[in-house]
């Protein structure tokens, strides 16, 4: 059985979908964008500011499922320009442990919602 997650510390979602989704004790976490929720403006002064936002968006999100970035084992990161690649990897690379960091690919794509420059998804695994 499957359990909505949702938290107003994260931008509602812009299509069809949730902000999250537990099935068992794995939770999947639809890609953030730069959105503040607060104001529904989107953080595009630089990249970084960009991309810590979007962590802050998907952090609140497993808050609100009772984990933390510890038990994130896989992410999916969107970029619409490989040359902030590692721009993006630096503060990224802040909100994980490097020895137990999860998963993940960076693919180049040719554009992401609302036209920003990355997108962010994860999956966690709950402890039981």
């Amino acid at each position: 059985m499957k359990k909505i997650i949702e938290t107003s510390q994260a931008p509602s979602p812009v299509g069809p979908y949730n902000q999250a989704v537990l099935v068992g004790n794995l939770l999947f976490v639809s890609g953030q964008i730069a959105i503040v929720p607060a104001t529904g403006e989107l953080v595009q002064d630089d990249i970084e500011s960009e991309t810590h936002q979007v962590m802050k968006n998907l952090e609140a999100i497993l808050t609100e499922a009772g984990v933390t970035f510890e038990e994130v084992v896989k992410c999916s990161v969107f970029v619409k320009d490989m040359s902030l690649y590692g721009r993006i990897n630096t503060v990224y690379a802040a909100y994980f442990n490097e020895n137990t960091a999860p998963a993940r690919e960076l693919v180049e794509v040719s554009n992401l919602p609302k036209f920003v420059n990355v997108e962010i998804s994860a999956i966690a695994h709950l402890k039981q």
